[in-house]
Order: C-alpha cells, then structure tokens, then sequence
C-alpha cells in the first residue's frame, strides 16, 4: 500500500474472507498515506470489483478525520471543516457503492458506522448501519467499537447508553471473544471524561477493577480465545487499565502476554506511547 502496489495489496485482501480479519486489515490500509493518489488507477483497472472503492471509502474516513485534526470543535477553524466534510462525502459515497453492489461486506457497513458520527447521521440512521453488519456478522469486533464511540456522551450518547451497550454486547460474546473487552473500552472512555484529580483512582474503584477482571476472564484468559491479527489491542487495553487502578498483578499477566506489542492506543492518552508503556511495565513487574 505505502508503494501503490495495488495489484499485491489486492491479491492479498482478496484472500482475506473472515470480516473481522477483514476488518483489521483494511484499517491498515485506512491509515497508509497517499492511497488517494493512485486509488483511481485500481479502481479503473478492476470496475467489475468493489475491493478498491472498499479501500478508498476505508481510506478516506479517516483521511478526513486528519483534515479535522484532534482540536476540539470550538478550536478547529471552517477551512478544516469543510475539508473534512469534503472528504467524509466522498468517503461514504464509496462505501454506499459497495454495499449496494454487495451487501453482505460487513466491512463496508462498519466503516460508514464511523463515518455516522462525522456525517452527525440521526441514531436511527447509525444504528441501522451498525444493524446491517452485525446482522450479517453478529460479533464484529470493529462494529461494535465503533458503535461504542458514537454512544460516547462526548459525541450523541451518554454515559448510561455507553455502559449498556458495551455491557450488553460483552454478555452476549461468544466465549473466547475479544468483544467481551467492550468494556475495557467504555471504562477508558469515561476516565477520559473526568476532570483532573477526579481520573486519578477511577481504576482503582472495586466496581472497576471487578468488570476489569470479567473483561478478561472471558476474553484474553478464556481458553477459547485465539490470537488473531489485532490481537494485542485486547492486551495493551488491559495493562493500561489494570496499571493505573494498581493491579498491578493482572497487569503483569498482560504485559508477559503482549511482550513488546505496544499499540497506540490507549498509551497515547499518557504521552509518547512507547515511553509510557515502558514505564507502566516496570512499575508492575516491580509490584505485580
């Protein structure tokens, strides 16, 4: 992708069939930089296929989220604006191409969940979105973390819808499941929400640390569960979550298991995310 070999990268995708496997990849080639400028030849060269408007719809979501940059919206100038409106437009119109040619491409529908929240669709529309693709793969990963962000009291949820529905969602996961960490997520949202010196113990909260240690008791530490791509996401969450509550010994579990996978997110919410993850492992190795 980085070198526009679209012929290697499709071969590739194309032998790709589990949508959450699926998923994880086209979220890769989501971030590469510069797609928009050789997508077109794919796209011309394959008009029988959707894999390349699959890609370029992928692709540009989150291209107009770098348009919109990370400023909150008070902070975030018109000329960004329009841009990311731009992009998001073009965006969607590709994914809408895709599912109306193949409706069955969950992925498809889980990158316009996404774009719901940019496009600010009314919740009928992203839960229908979010609908077309767990009816078709009722357990998609991707989806269902998406979803989550669009129930975020930060963007048209609350803090009540966000809870429900990642705990309804973890309830309802196969066992085994990296789904039943929808609730490590939704913690970590709302310590993102809370004032300084109010996150401080949040982690630490009995309640915490007890859904904490369900999440991954029937995900990570299921038996059932099996290392797929994406796979140390699931990990990091946990070790971030389990180190700042001071659980150290359940974060040493997830640091062992993770080795040096580290993932951007969630570390990036303390600093350099290498560096914060580093120092978080010493301090459960040394307590844990």
């Amino acid at each position: 992708m980085a070198k526009g070999d679209w012929r290697s990268a499709g071969s590739f995708l194309g032998a790709v069939t589990d949508p959450d496997d699926r998923a994880f990849y086209l979220d890769v080639c989501s971030e590469t930089t510069g797609v928009q400028e050789w997508i077109g030849e794919w796209i011309a060269a394959e008009p029988g296929s959707t894999l390349a408007l699959l890609v370029k719809g992928a692709h540009g979501v989150r291209w107009a989220w770098e348009a919109r940059g990370s400023a909150t919206a008070d902070h975030t100038s018109a000329q960004r604006f329009r841009e990311f409106h731009r992009r998001l437009k073009t965006a969607e119109d590709c994914l809408d191409e895709v599912v109306e040619r193949d409706p069955d491409e969950v992925v498809a529908w889980s990158f316009l969940v996404t774009s719901a929240r940019g496009r600010q669709v009314a919740p009928e529309e992203a839960w229908r979105r979010f609908g077309e693709a767990t009816r078709r793969h009722p357990a998609h990963l991707r989806t269902h973390l998406q979803m989550l962000q669009y129930l975020c009291a930060k963007w048209f949820g609350s803090e009540e819808e966000m809870f429900a529905f990642a705990r309804k969602a973890a309830a309802a996961a196969p066992p085994g499941s990296p789904l039943a960490l929808a609730v490590v997520s939704a913690h970590i949202e709302q310590w993102l929400s809370l004032d300084a010196g109010e996150d401080g113990d949040y982690f630490d909260r009995p309640d915490v640390r007890g859904e904490l240690r369900t999440a991954a008791d029937r995900s990570v530490r299921h038996p059932a569960f099996r290392r797929r791509p994406g796979w140390p996401a699931g990990h990091n969450a946990l070790a971030f979550a389990f180190a700042l509550g001071g659980d150290h010994t359940a974060a040493k579990e997830q640091f062992a298991a993770v080795g040096d996978l580290v993932t951007d997110w969630p570390w990036c919410y303390l600093g350099d995310e290498s560096t914060a993850f580093a120092e978080m492992r010493k301090v459960s190795l040394k307590y844990g």
